[in-house]
């Protein structure tokens, strides 16, 4: 293996470990402040309020790390099943289990993952909430008496060595030589593996006992960077030495480290001034006994002020100052005795900036579309917009006879195989989440037939024409069958209606009166509305529940709404939508009118007739 591979690996480690803790700073943060000020060594001393100390680190803090990691790995189900298993670690140590929290979370969010695919549908219709409800809480059962047996006593078995060796550094003065490994990592954004993976847990569990901690200061310390970047202030030629007083300042009061890396990339030998910088403030720590009460997340003097303990303002303090003046003298001396950098300042933030994506799991190559296989086009819940944008798509897809298998999804259902994912741009940067290798395409409209072309003579130009036909290719989410037929009773002509929220009502209504839904799925049709617009342009609108809604689904079903007047349903004001179409539905039997319908897409007249024809054997010649 690479070095490069074996890095990008510690990288991906560290950002799952770094998504599991950094959703909970802010709780951890009110602990800090809670027991640095109530405690009896405390700001402020009160020892009724100081009883909210323990409970928050056994039970609240591990279990929001359990449910984060399961949530990462399984979305909300994973989270559920993620924080039961920590429950049993919780319960079955004597010590706080954060480090068991970060092993059995995400383990209970892929054993509920591995089911739900399992089962995947097999699950007839009208049976999934029972289903759902009881596998999550047979597995997260099971799990946490695994959990509460086996896994939490082995944690606190390893969490006693780990902390016997931590002990022997102290006690032997070894630890500043954790800043030889830690200050090149945060240059290498290596740094949240070695910060959240293990710092943050020992300090965690050394706070309960000592109401602080040095491990929260020894990747946090802002005085190294700040160092290095007045060296460059005074001493520093060009755009390094102009831009530095202003990094400086973000630096040090925002916390914000990241932005003194391209100032050791540009020289290198500049990670010696860091070290050695970073050593000094360790050790100033260990000498005054000094910690803070949590983790100081940002990395900044006021966030680090903010969560010092009474007893070691001193300590703290002096670390600060003297990390930061060993590294200036150190930077001064190296940058004296340096003809040439390396590279540019421009150079370096380049790096700085690839380096960073690959640490997030991001490309940085160009995005090559010869290589694309499979496209999603995704929404929030994954049964309207999307599967009509799916639908223009994969037609032209098709007609270009292109090996491509294209695909609509919830957002919270992508995977890591898309090549390319398309959604509406106020859904984009949630989309990139789930799937962040994938190239992302936004539209404002789901029916945007020209960017669908475009990007279809793209994919031909980049992949050249196939000679085989390929009908075959995958149309849906998975091999649900067609269920739903349309019928007279689902069908309403000549509607009229003041905004569109009397005309999602009156759909959800239907929906309701034809046994489809329950009748809470209509005010998750209006909340999905108000989260981005169902409306797809062409006259079209599809309201939909949210994701969380189809558990109050009891059939699929459509109801098809005609407005001939319109009704304004877009961001501008002349998109009004004269075709509403209510959706319900579980997995995908309702495709096939949604097929029907975006097919009908490539001729105006039939737009034109479904939008005011009167004859409802016209309606159902066109989509049954």
């Amino acid at each position: 293996m690479t070095t490069s591979n074996i890095k990008l690996k510690v990288q991906n480690f560290g950002r799952f470990l770094s998504n599991m803790v950094m959703p909970n700073i802010g709780a951890f943060i009110a602990w800090g402040f809670i027991t640095a000020i109530f405690i009896p060594t405390g700001w402020y001393p009160n020892e009724n309020v100081a009883k909210l100390v323990a409970p928050m680190i056994t039970y609240l803090l591990p279990l929001l790390i359990g449910y984060s990691g399961g949530k990462l790995v399984h979305g909300e189900r994973g989270g559920v099943v993620g924080a039961i298993t920590t429950m049993g670690v919780v319960v079955g140590a004597s010590i706080p289990m954060f480090l068991g929290a970060m092993i059995v979370g995400p383990l209970g969010g892929w054993m509920i993952k591995q089911f739900d695919k399992a089962v995947d549908g097999k699950i007839k219709s009208g049976f999934e909430m029972l289903v759902n409800n009881f596998s999550a809480g047979i597995i997260g059962m099971l799990l946490a008496l695994l959990s509460f047996f086996a896994i939490g006593p082995s944690v606190v078995v390893a969490s006693s060595v780990l902390a016997s060796g931590v002990d022997f550094m102290v006690q032997h003065n070894l630890l500043p030589l954790t800043s030889i490994i830690v200050e090149p990592a945060k240059i290498l954004f290596l740094n949240n593996a070695i910060n959240h993976g293990i710092f943050s847990p020992l300090g965690i569990q050394q706070a309960a006992e000592h109401a602080q901690s040095i491990f929260f200061l020894i990747e946090a310390n802002p005085g190294p960077g700040l160092g290095l970047l007045l060296a460059y202030m005074f001493f520093g030629k060009g755009a390094a030495k102009g831009s530095a007083s202003g990094a400086a300042i973000i630096h040090f009061f925002g916390g914000i480290h990241e932005i003194y890396f391209p100032y050791v990339l540009m020289n290198p030998r500049l990670i010696i001034a860091m070290i050695l910088g970073g050593m000094t403030g360790v050790f100033t720590l260990t000498l005054f006994g000094s910690g803070l009460s949590s983790p100081a997340s940002p990395g900044s003097i006021i966030a680090i002020l903010a969560v010092t303990p009474k007893a070691s303002m001193l300590g703290v303090s002096i670390s600060v100052i003297t990390a930061a003046t060993v590294s200036f003298l150190v930077s001064v001396v190296l940058l004296k005795t340096t003809k040439n950098a390396d590279k540019s300042f421009e150079d370096a933030q380049s790096d700085v900036i690839a380096m960073k994506d690959e640490s997030k799991g991001l490309k940085t190559e160009t995005f090559n579309l010869g290589n694309v296989t499979k496209i999603v086009v995704a929404c929030d819940a994954g049964m309207g917009s999307s599967a009509m944008g799916a639908g223009v798509l994969r037609k032209k897809v098709q007609d270009a006879n292109l090996d491509i298998n294209v695909i609509n999804l919830a957002i919270n259902n992508l995977t890591s195989d898309a090549d390319i994912v398309i959604t509406h741009k106020d859904l984009t940067q949630r989309a990139k989440q789930y799937a962040p290798n994938a190239h992302h395409i936004s539209l404002t409209n789901f029916l945007d037939s020209d960017l669908y072309s475009q990007l279809v003579n793209e994919l031909v130009a980049a992949q050249g024409v196939s000679n085989t036909n390929n009908s075959n290719i995958a149309t849906s989410t998975d091999s649900n069958q067609p269920l739903f037929k349309l019928t007279e009773k689902d069908i309403f002509l000549g509607l009229t209606a003041q905004n569109k929220e009397e005309a999602i009502r009156f759909a959800g209504q239907k929906l309701v009166d034809n046994g489809y839904v329950k009748p809470v799925y209509i005010e998750a049709m209006l909340e999905r509305e108000r989260l981005t617009s169902t409306y797809l342009g062409e006259s079209i609108a599809v309201p939909h529940g949210t994701i969380e809604a189809k558990d109050s689904v009891i059939n699929t079903g459509i109801v098809f709404c005609q407005y001939p007047a319109g009704v304004e349903f877009g961001e501008e004001a002349d998109d009004k939508a004269k075709i509403v179409i209510g959706i319900a539905a579980r997995n995908n039997e309702h495709l096939d009118v949604i097929a029907k319908l975006t097919n009908a897409l490539d001729d105006p007249n039939i737009i034109a007739k479904l939008s005011s024809t009167t004859h409802f054997d016209e309606v159902l010649a066109i989509l049954s």
